[in-house]
């Protein structure tokens, strides 16, 4: 018997896709023997799918101001943040709210 996943969605918007390799949405499957918070994701991201100025979208080990998380349609603030543990199917989506003028 395999490994067993953890299968998420990953999903960007209003600019913070191009700091993703232009991907808007990426179906994870992540190591399911380990436990996945948010703070876990956001390293795993950052080491392996953000492609453009991690400054943009990173400040320390949280996401910086400006970038608006929800997870199945949450505010993250509401779950716990960084600590939010990740369930199976769960949606995350990053919105930026940073554009030039």
């Amino acid at each position: 018997m395999g490994t067993p996943e953890l299968k998420i969605i990953l999903e960007f918007s209003a600019g913070a896709e191009l700091l993703f390799g232009n991907i808007k949405r990426r179906e994870l499957a992540l190591d399911g023997n380990q436990k996945w918070t948010i703070a876990k994701l956001l390293k795993w991201m950052h080491a392996n799918i953000l492609t453009e100025r991690p400054e943009l979208f990173l400040q320390g080990d949280t996401v910086r101001p400006g970038i608006l998380v929800l997870i199945n349609d949450t505010d993250w603030e509401l779950l716990g943040e960084l600590d939010y543990e990740l369930q199976p199917r769960d949606n995350v989506l990053f919105i930026s709210t940073l554009h030039g003028g």
